[in-house]
């Protein structure tokens, strides 16, 4: 079987990884891959927003499975694409991607298919919004509508912050112009999970959750990022929780689909958030997480190419999925700098050092240069590991984290703390 895997982060070197080690006869590739994917894929240099070069790169090498990792393509419609050339890809379609590609479509699905979200406006402009924030109690929420890389979301505190935020969206433009609405929120209290299926539109199979660090300084400080350190499963996460989150969010998720005609094939995400009144919805994701895939598939016991297959041709009433009791928790390696301004092409040194260590490595901004590993990216390194409690996976994934090492190397100390 050959299977593609599109996309160069760590989410992707451990969709690979698991792809591996499910069948070790697969022949993999991957567009446009890392560093690290290098080794057990086929990279081929080539763009993840050019969806017709990619379709036409899955016929020539006779690929059976196409996966999609992040969330431009899918926006952009690449599964829309390989459907029309008859070629079999796990990943939503155009309008189901914009659960995730439009924050005031998702936030208009959950309210009109009552699934529990917190109160909302949308403005189109900046006077618009300044009008809504008069009459706003802080702290509350702004988050741009479109695709942003995980940094589309401010919790401004005060009307200036708030301001301030509105006038980088519209006068400075740092998320481009694509689209020019803005979502404002009240601020819901509680804690976060990260809670994915696997969905083909008729039934679905839930994913372990996982607890995401989206701040990038200890103790939540800093500026939003991609995510900093996951840890897997959340310490809040019991029966009676997911019994809730089914009821009153994925049922109505999956039932809401259906009543729109979206056809939703591949993994979807909810970005929860757990108060004294319930979980709320705080975002729709419409792929794996990152970096809640690298503690997630780690745990999966059950073959994820069978299921992605099932998924595609909307039989996944047939499988089942099975998950391993240990804790998973990993950590993100970063550039200096980021979610800002960061500098590349830094030697990334220790990499055989931790090789009999009981850790999984992933890489993710990383590229392969003159025979050496070399930073590429903001976020460089996930490193991952298992264990029967979290301060025996929290020693295995810090014990690595010290020793690998590259100029301006930052990472969170306190992931699985909590």
């Amino acid at each position: 079987m050959k299977i593609m895997v599109i996309g160069s982060g760590g989410r992707e070197h451990t969709l690979v990884w698991k792809i591996k080690k499910d069948d070790r006869e697969t022949e993999l590739f991957a567009v446009p891959g890392n560093g690290g994917i290098y080794e057990i894929a086929e990279c081929i240099p080539a763009k993840t927003n050019h969806s017709e070069h990619i379709a036409d790169l899955a016929i020539k090498n006779n690929i059976n499975l196409t996966v999609v990792g992040p969330e431009l393509p899918l926006a952009e419609g690449i599964s829309d694409i390989f459907q029309q050339k008859g070629l079999k890809i796990f990943g939503p379609i155009k309008k189901a991607a914009k659960l995730e590609a439009s924050k005031s479509f998702a936030k208009e699905f959950m309210k009109n298919n009552k699934i529990p979200t917190a109160d909302f406006e949308i403005t189109d402009s900046y006077d618009k919004g300044i009008q809504i924030l008069e009459r706003r109690v802080f702290p509350c929420v702004i988050k741009y509508d479109g695709l942003a890389a995980g940094k589309g979301v401010m919790v401004a505190n005060n009307f200036d912050e708030a301001i301030d935020f509105l006038e980088k969206i519209y006068r400075d433009k740092i998320f481009g112009d694509k689209s020019n609405k803005v979502i404002i929120e009240d601020c819901l209290d509680g804690r976060e999970i990260s809670y994915l299926i696997f969905t083909d539109t008729v039934d679905f199979l839930p994913m372990v959750p996982a607890k995401d660090y989206k701040r990038v300084f200890d103790n939540d400080k800093g500026p939003n990022t991609g995510g900093m350190g996951c840890y897997s499963p959340p310490s809040l996460f019991n029966q009676e929780l997911e019994k809730l989150i089914q009821k009153n969010i994925v049922f109505p998720t999956i039932k809401g689909l259906q009543k729109e005609n979206i056809d939703y094939r591949g993994v979807l995400y909810f970005g929860l958030m757990i108060t004294k009144k319930g979980p709320y919805v705080l975002e729709y994701n419409v792929r794996f997480g990152d970096p809640e895939t690298q503690v997630i598939l780690p745990r999966m016991e059950s073959n994820l190419i069978e299921i992605m297959e099932a998924v595609t041709e909307q039989s996944l009433k047939k499988c089942s999925i099975r998950w391993s009791k240990m804790k998973s928790l990993c950590v993100i390696l970063a550039s200096a700098g980021y979610p800002g301004k960061y500098e590349t092409d830094k030697e990334i040194k220790g990499l055989k050092e931790i090789e009999n260590l009981d850790v999984i490595l992933f890489h993710a901004g990383t590229k392969r240069e003159n025979g050496k590993i070399l930073t590429a990216g903001g976020r460089v390194l996930s490193i991952t590991a298992m264990g029967n409690t979290f301060p025996e996976a929290r020693d295995k994934v810090y014990k690595a984290a010290d020793i690998i090492d590259f100029e301006g190397k930052h990472y969170r100390k306190d992931i699985g703390l909590e």
